[in-house]
């Protein structure tokens, strides 16, 4: 076990929830953007539609962060391959459901840590990670996946889209969180 110092625990597990919540809200921010029929296309043979980036995104961080500190992140109720089929268009309702149901998982797990929590070893796939180092590997991942979202949903928008964060030629304008 490492031993953490525990205002920077704390002020880091602070930043982990923050930077979710950025990136969940992008999402948030861009999918009613898209129209239903949008939510399923695919641009190429080898792309992934939004819906089911978000299958994939939501069953990774139910996964992972379902009993977090106790059981390996990749449940046995897993199946990684089949988050990347839809045999069945499945409904916004459903979609933004299971987007839901993941995140509720993820903020209660983080938000129960502790600072003394991210020197503890965890296992994903049976590999010991500190928590720390899983909860780095995890934003990351998630990350990808908005961009990839959130990219999406920008295409599909076209002319109509409008930017989510600091819009074209306005960075001289930015205050608060994004001015730095």
């Amino acid at each position: 076990m490492t031993n953490i110092d525990a205002a920077v625990g704390a002020a880091y597990l602070k930043d982990v929830v923050r930077q979710y919540r950025l990136y969940k809200g992008y999402v948030d921010k861009a999918l009613p953007r898209v129209s239903d029929k949008d939510l399923h296309t695919e641009l190429d043979a080898n792309s992934n539609s939004i819906a089911v980036i978000i299958k994939h995104v939501a069953g990774n961080l139910r996964s992972r962060f379902r009993d977090f500190l106790i059981a390996d992140g990749e449940k046995p109720d897993r199946h990684r391959d089949t988050e990347f089929e839809m045999p069945d268009r499945a409904s916004r309702d459903e979609i933004v459901k299971w987007w839901e149901e993941a995140w509720g998982i993820l903020f209660g797990s983080i938000e129960a840590l502790t600072p003394e929590d991210l020197g503890r070893t965890i296992t994903i796939r049976g590999e010991g990670y500190l928590v720390i180092e899983a909860l780095n590997r995890s934003i990351a991942h998630t990350a990808s996946h908005v961009g990839q979202i959130v990219y999406l949903a920008r295409h599909f928008a076209g002319e109509s889209w409008t930017s989510l964060t600091i819009p074209k030629g306005q960075s001289a304008n930015i205050k608060g969180e994004f001015k730095k």
